[in-house]
């Protein structure tokens, strides 16, 4: 069928971005694209740039040959599916095709149902994780609440993460879609934790909240958020880049890349950049185990009258510290960092 077709040319097109979108032997991916685009989106995105090159209606016009207010209508329209990210600057509108993470599968977080989570789950599980992971160069950087540092350490702005939300232009809230997911499969989750905490910041945020999507706050609000999370022991992580876009809070049973680490068993590294490392005060520890408890990947064991940190294994999220009684856990930079991204496309 000609239909067949265009979604296979359409997934050829959207694995040519650095994260790819491979394809299995199931086809599951090909019946996501049925879900999520009809045949005119998908003919429409393969008249874009085989690239991350962000385009106006006038320049894929122009190269298309077809009329420039049919194509920006239907631009708009991509955008407004969540299936085609936007940015308006200075009265010019471009356009490009967001990979399927961060992309068109966070998106989608107001459409998914039980049979669109299903897709996601078995493409995830049989293909993505995989993809997620094969360059073993993170796509998040962990970034923990200042509180968590230790006191006298510098920080460069972009670890700071309250301060960043603080000077953000913009930024959007709406429900985390990994959660969402498990929730729709009914599948099991270790806790209750708080669904809607996925931010968005600057033009991302924008975004969100033209579409739909995600709904505008305020810093105060956002920080709110993130207070919140920390508590229930989620994950505080962001685009591996210096500029925030997002901050996903991740639990460590739904989150796609946590369950690379804690599900599948793969080095950290090929999901979050850990900055920071957790530092036991052997003296101060009372061996209660309450932060081997709170550890989202299981980087602490009891080792005779105290604990000790899996430095391999820790993210240096800093949740342990919030629960430690004594006060005996702090954040350190780590000295063999490796620093985000300057940048990267969306």
């Amino acid at each position: 069928m000609m239909s067949d077709k265009t979604y296979a040319e359409l997934r050829e097109y959207i694995d040519k971005n650095s994260l790819g979108f491979p394809e299995t032997s199931s086809g599951v991916e090909l019946k996501i694209l049925k879900r999520l685009f009809s045949t005119k989106d998908a003919e429409m995105i393969l008249k874009l740039k085989p690239s991350q090159e962000r385009e106006s209606a006038d320049q894929i016009a122009e190269r298309s040959g077809l009329d420039k207010n049919v194509v920006e209508k239907e631009l708009e329209s991509l955008s407004k599916k969540g299936l085609l990210f936007r940015i308006r600057r200075d009265n010019i509108t471009i356009y490009n095709l967001a990979p399927f993470m961060i992309g068109f599968y966070e998106y989608s977080v107001n459409k998914i149902d039980e049979d669109l989570a299903q897709l996601y789950r078995e493409y995830f599980e049989t293909k993505y994780i995989f993809e997620l992971g094969k360059y073993n160069v993170p796509g998040f950087k962990v970034i923990p609440i200042e509180e968590t540092i230790e006191t006298d350490t510098v920080l460069l702005p972009y670890q700071k993460l309250k301060q960043s939300v603080r000077d953000a232009r913009i930024i959007s809230v709406t429900d985390c879609i990994c959660r969402k997911e498990t929730k729709l499969l009914k599948s099991s989750c270790n806790k209750e934790y708080p669904i809607e905490n996925c931010l968005s910041f600057g033009a991302a945020a924008e975004y969100y909240i033209e579409n739909g999507i995600g709904r505008e706050i305020t810093a105060d609000e956002a920080i709110k958020i993130i207070d919140e999370a920390d508590e229930a022991g989620l994950v505080h992580a962001g685009a591996n880049k210096l500029h925030l876009s997002n901050i996903c809070n991740c639990c460590p049973c739904c989150c796609a890349s946590m369950r690379g680490i804690t599900q599948f068993g793969l080095d950290k590294h090929k999901y979050m950049n850990a900055i920071f490392e957790s530092i036991i005060d052997e003296d101060l520890c009372i061996a209660c185990n309450a932060c081997i408890d709170r550890c989202p990947v299981d980087a602490i064991t009891m080792e005779e009258d105290f604990a000790v940190v899996d430095r391999n294994k820790c993210l240096g999220c800093g949740l342990c510290h919030r629960t430690c009684p004594e006060e005996a856990i702090t954040l350190q930079l780590r000295e063999d960092r490796i620093e985000p991204f300057p940048s990267f496309k969306t």
